[in-house]
């Protein structure tokens, strides 16, 4: 990254354009970093969890729809995509509308992403699987599984994909601020600072669920 790169938005309290676009990018990994350590912590705890309660959570991964898992990892994949081609668009001065409907096509598999969620969890409350007062346990299959400890599965699945979820939610709104900027003409190969480092927050977030898939839905089935 050359200075020249970014020299029509060298702000005033960085001594080079490179020294701000080195600023932008630690910023961003340094909240990539406390961001692993959320989500790992979160990781750490299902995995002892899940240890202790072996049962337990293979019958709750019964109750999870692979088919929709399955579809949720390609629409983030082809999401990560659309946000590469997004930047590079931007990268090489491609135009406004090309930047602006990479990102728009990276929106609407975001949102489908969401709408698939909304699909598997309206699907849990009307089997009574999300924890709280209205929970309920009975799977033939696996008798052994107490209510409670089927109880620990699913408060694992919805903590753990509702913070995705809430991750992917500002991932949409961060695309609609890029665009906006798009549109003012403030984003260009001469300054791509603020989509290059969007896009690293979007492919973190599917990087997330590219664990959580086959943590949740895969393993413990036979």
């Amino acid at each position: 990254m050359s200075d020249h790169a970014h020299s029509a938005h060298h702000l005033h309290q960085f001594e080079t354009a490179q020294q701000q676009y080195e600023a932008a990018s630690l910023g961003m990994w340094a909240f990539i970093i406390q961001e692993i350590l959320f989500f790992g912590g979160l990781f750490g705890a299902y995995t002892v969890y899940r240890n202790t309660y072996i049962e337990a959570f293979t019958a709750g991964s019964h109750h999870l729809d692979i088919f929709w898992g399955t579809f949720n990892t390609i629409v983030l994949i082809a999401s990560s995509l659309t946000m590469a081609l997004a930047v590079r668009c931007a990268q090489t001065n491609a135009g406004r509308n090309a930047i602006t409907g990479w990102l728009i096509a990276t929106i609407i598999l975001g949102c489908a992403f969401l709408g698939v969620k909304y699909i598997e969890y309206s699907h849990k409350w009307h089997e009574h699987l999300i924890p709280g007062s209205m929970f309920q346990w009975n799977d033939p299959a696996f008798p052994e599984v107490t209510l409670g400890n089927a109880k620990i599965f699913f408060s694992f699945y919805f903590v753990m994909t509702g913070m995705h979820a809430l991750h992917m939610v500002i991932g949409v709104g961060i695309m609609l601020w890029m665009i906006a900027k798009v549109r003012r003409n403030e984003i260009s190969a001469q300054y791509f600072t603020p989509i290059e480092i969007s896009g690293l927050y979007w492919h973190f977030v599917d990087i997330v669920w590219i664990f959580l898939f086959p943590l949740l839905y895969l393993i413990g089935r036979h």
